[in-house]
């Protein structure tokens, strides 16, 4: 079988698209490239759900968190904590077996128990968490005079918050919040190994690459290949938040608009 061969079988296999058996032996390097790029395009589906929908989420909790109604506020306090206070990993782990037993008492919840609805949203709870306390920082540190300067305008309400306060709290917050939409996408590769099943062997790029490693008993082989794609990822992360970031400060002069530059260091949740 030839590579083009082979990515027509295995390409969109992690989809139900192609080939339903996998490969049993004669391993080639072709196929552990493919199938392990077929499994990333559910990592990206993960990451870009939660990532979006979480980002509204997290400017509510940010708002909630610095209310001065003591309901929203310990409400937005108490989630955070939760979900920036407990594993990834259990909460998958706890996540799975509650909406199985809620499935139990209504056939509403099915599609929970399903990593494609109920692992997003575990996820976008956590990145909601974490991005809200982000947010939260930011929005703390929003310059008093601007807010002043906002109030000598005769902006209040609404138009104060659109047209002066998000748009610094993004600024402030831009270089964290890029971050965490790394860790996020690296937090993907958890779901099907926490409790929730890859349907008729389905699952994301850590799947097949452990399912390589397993079946040739090498595992220097599909994990660099599974690592190479998410320092791919990460770059593309990088590049489309470095031009939003752009964006955000392009009032600002030259030499004080900040840059997001990859780093080395820990990327540990």
């Amino acid at each position: 079988m030839s590579c083009w061969e082979t990515i027509a079988d295995y390409g969109l296999r992690s989809l139900g698209i192609g080939e339903r058996l996998l490969p049993r032996d004669n391993f080639t390097l072709c196929q552990q490239v493919v199938l392990i790029g077929s499994g990333m395009l559910w990592n990206i589906y993960f990451g870009l759900i939660s990532l979006v929908s979480g980002f509204f989420l997290a400017t509510a909790l940010a708002l909630g968190k610095a209310s001065k109604v003591r309901v929203l506020r310990k409400l937005a306090e108490w989630v955070i904590f939760l979900f920036r206070g407990s594993p990834l990993f259990i909460q998958f782990f706890f996540a799975y077996f509650l909406f199985l037993s809620l499935k139990g008492v209504s056939p509403v919840f099915d599609p929970f128990s399903s990593a494609w609805l109920g692992a997003a949203l575990v996820l976008f709870f956590n990145t909601a968490a974490y991005s809200g306390e982000i947010f939260y920082g930011a929005l703390m540190s929003v310059p008093k005079g601007e807010v002043e300067a906002a109030d000598a305008y005769g902006l209040s309400g609404w138009p104060r918050f659109r047209r002066i306060i998000w748009p610094t709290l993004l600024r402030l917050s831009w270089p964290a919040y890029t971050n965490e939409a790394i860790f996020l996408f690296h937090a993907t590769t958890l779901v099907f190994f926490s409790g929730f099943p890859a349907w008729q062997q389905r699952g994301d790029a850590l799947y097949y690459a452990s399912y390589f490693a397993d079946k040739t008993f090498n595992p220097f082989v599909p994990y660099p290949i599974l690592a190479g794609y998410f320092i791919l990822l990460t770059l593309a992360i990088v590049g489309v938040f470095g031009i939003v970031n752009r964006r955000l400060n392009r009032h600002l002069p030259q030499e004080r608009r900040a840059r997001l530059r990859l780093r080395r260091g820990p990327l540990l949740r």
